[in-house]
């Protein structure tokens, strides 16, 4: 008699904030992949908040470590103690909300810290209720960092949506602040995570083209002398290292429609720079990355929708779209530029 060939670990699949869609998109998402045993995911949360999606979507919940074999019409559920009672209230922002997001994550990470997991893809969350709880928190990919004990400047976001993939080498903050961080570092750093997220992902000698700080990337120091001391450095230094790396150009152009095809990935500066372009493109559909944490992380493109939680009419498609996107992925190791 021929052995089962072993578990591969599953998709780890947190429900975000408890009050926000997140729950809802979780299970929906869940139910649409039941009977897809290898993106089947594990969803992680409180029982009591996923319970009545989970009754609607006719699914039968059973507990689990993450080891348990897909089966169709059960939603695997790592349980979470994390909201105190009566604090499941859909459409409301509150710290105790903020603080059990946060505790769904650290469990999804130790799970696949422990081998009980591929993969995270974390539903959507909300900064205020996350920060209102004390925890200082810009964005999943600092969060990631400091759970998985790496250095959050070597965590990015990549967003992937309407054909584009771009990493930014800059987040969630002021915009002088960001523009005084860049380093030749930073934006090396920023391009090496996306290379090796996409050599994981399978995309052999992946083309990365990096966007200017400045208007036309400075006009040859018409316009400032930034990418001149930044971004061009860290081109230079990454076709150094073999990496096929283009730039500085300036976004417009880079981004644009005559331009983008002939990449696989871009090098944004700041948060309006990346977002702008694939927000427009894909809408809510778009998929959020966070890179070289060492493992395949995946959040939505959109907010927890406060307005419309409890209702039943959240869409899964961006939930759907960021499992399958890391689904196959092999988790890439953390980032090292020397």
């Amino acid at each position: 008699m021929t052995a089962a060939a072993p578990l591969r670990p599953r998709v780890l699949l947190t429900v975000g904030d408890p009050n926000g869609i997140g729950p809802e998109v979780a299970v929906k998402a869940a139910a649409a992949l039941t009977d897809e045993p290898d993106l089947a995911p594990v969803v992680v949360g409180d029982h009591e908040v996923v319970e009545p999606h989970a009754v609607r979507a006719g699914l039968r919940i059973r507990h689990t470590d993450g080891s348990a074999e897909p089966r169709s019409g059960v939603l695997d559920l790592l349980p979470v103690a994390a909201l105190p009672p009566g604090e499941f209230l859909p459409g409301t922002v509150s710290a105790e909300a903020g603080a059990a997001t946060v505790a769904y994550l650290a469990a999804a990470v130790d799970a696949a810290a422990r081998g009980r997991g591929r993969a995270i893809v974390a539903c959507p969350h909300s900064e205020t209720a996350v920060n209102a709880a004390g925890i200082p928190f810009d964005g999943y990919p600092g969060l990631l960092a400091e759970l998985s004990g790496v250095t959050r400047d070597r965590v990015f976001l990549m967003l992937v949506g309407g054909g584009l993939r771009i990493v930014h080498a800059t987040l969630h903050e002021r915009l002088g602040d960001a523009l005084d961080r860049l380093t030749p570092d930073l934006v090396e750093a920023a391009a090496r995570a996306a290379a090796d997220f996409l050599a994981a992902a399978g995309v052999l000698a992946p083309r990365i083209g990096v966007c200017g700080i400045n208007p036309h990337a400075g006009e040859g120091g018409l316009f400032g002398d930034d990418d001149e001391r930044v971004t061009a450095p860290a081109v230079a230094a990454l076709r150094r290292d073999g990496i096929d790396a283009t730039g500085p150009l300036g976004a417009d152009l880079l981004l644009g429609p005559d331009r983008r095809d002939g990449f696989d990935a871009f090098v944004a500066m700041y948060h309006d720079q990346g977002h702008i372009p694939v927000k427009l493109l894909a809408g809510r559909t778009a998929a959020a990355l966070s890179i070289g944490a060492g493992l395949a992380f995946s959040s939505v493109g959109h907010g927890a929708a406060f307005d419309i939680a409890g209702r039943g009419v959240a869409d899964p498609e961006a939930v759907l779209r960021a499992v399958r996107l890391v689904g196959g992925v092999r988790a890439p190791q953390p980032v090292e530029v020397s």
